[in-house]
């Protein structure tokens, strides 16, 4: 996947997980916190390749 790709799944999974964050349950707040950060650690990985080019 391309770093538009990346950067799109890392938006989604980080709003995903801020809306977890949300909730009352802890176990879905950790879910959430997780998640956040999935996103975030997915748009590094966009911006990476498209330092790098997509090659990688």
């Amino acid at each position: 996947m391309g770093e538009l790709g990346e950067k799109i799944k890392g938006n989604v999974n980080e709003a995903i997980g801020k809306a977890k964050q949300m909730s009352s349950d802890p176990e879905t707040k950790a879910d959430g916190v997780a998640q956040e950060t999935k996103g975030k650690a997915q748009q590094t990985l966009g911006k990476v390749k498209g330092a790098l080019g997509d090659d990688i």
